[in-house]
């Protein structure tokens, strides 16, 4: 079923609900849409799941919204729509931002709902270096980011899909032009406002107290070649949580779960059934 929920604060939410059993609930990346996830809808449907997935406030089919492009918001929207659909003993599996945005819905909003979380290539603990992360990344990092989106959005989508995403940068790799396509396609059908502002959102949120507060299952997934977010964030990840499993594929990408969905969802699959 393809539908949408509207928020308390007006905003709709496109969502996609298909097929029955345990619900496994997707939340994206920084600046895709629920189109990110054909592989792994298409997999989980033929192993008896139930799948959501749903595109972010200014991402894709959702609100093309101006303001509320943080954390809370973000969190706050999941919760409405698992609300919304009476989810209970949900897995939800976070790519990159999306990673960001489970843990704080599963530390601050999710209580009662969420049985079990998987990390893909998560931006948690924090990317941005300061005094409380003096392992992080450059602001300017970032900064330069928002410069790039800002003077050409859809120039900057085709050299980072083309380029560090999936790794076709690297020596020795073949670009697969549909994939890139593909990319691009998704950032476009978002607003600039929104991933803009969700620059600071992923990079500059400190989700330290919420992984502490996080009591559940986590599976971290991440690529020990991710030129986007560095597989460091998942060690920091994985001291934080009180039940955390961490797996590093060598060689393997930021986009993983396109380049490598074989492996990417033999072992959600097997993290879900244990």
């Amino acid at each position: 079923m393809r539908a949408t929920i509207t928020t308390n604060t007006g905003v709709e939410i496109h969502y996609k609900d298909m097929g029955s059993g345990r619900p496994i609930v997707f939340s994206h990346a920084w600046p895709l849409s629920s189109d990110e996830w054909d592989a792994q809808i298409l997999f989980f449907l033929q192993h008896g799941y139930r799948v959501i997935v749903f595109d972010r406030r200014g991402h894709g089919r959702s609100s093309l919204t101006t303001d509320g492009h943080d954390m809370g918001h973000f969190a706050g929207d999941l919760a409405a729509l698992t609300k919304k659909l009476d989810l209970k003993d949900a897995v939800h599996v976070g790519h990159s931002m999306g990673g960001g945005e489970i843990v704080r819905y599963a530390a601050r909003c999710g209580q009662g709902r969420v049985s079990k979380l998987v990390l893909i290539g998560s931006v948690t603990p924090g990317l941005v270096k300061s005094d409380a992360n003096p392992t992080g990344m450059s602001r300017d990092v970032f900064d330069q980011f928002r410069a790039r989106l800002a003077h050409s959005r859809a120039r900057f989508f085709y050299e980072l899909a083309a380029g560090p995403y999936y790794g076709f940068n690297r020596e020795g790799t073949k670009c697969a032009p549909g994939m890139v396509e593909n990319w691009v396609r998704q950032g476009l059908s978002g607003g600039i406002k929104a991933q803009y502002d969700s620059v600071c959102a992923f990079s500059e949120t400190d989700f330290r107290e919420d992984l502490k507060a996080i009591d559940l299952p986590v599976l971290i997934l991440h690529g020990e070649d991710d030129q986007i977010v560095p597989v460091e964030c998942s060690r920091l990840t994985a001291n934080l949580l009180s039940s955390a499993t961490l797996k590093v594929y060598p060689g393997l990408p930021h986009g993983m779960p396109a380049t490598h969905p074989d492996e990417i969802n033999a072992d959600i699959l097997a993290f879900i059934q244990s």
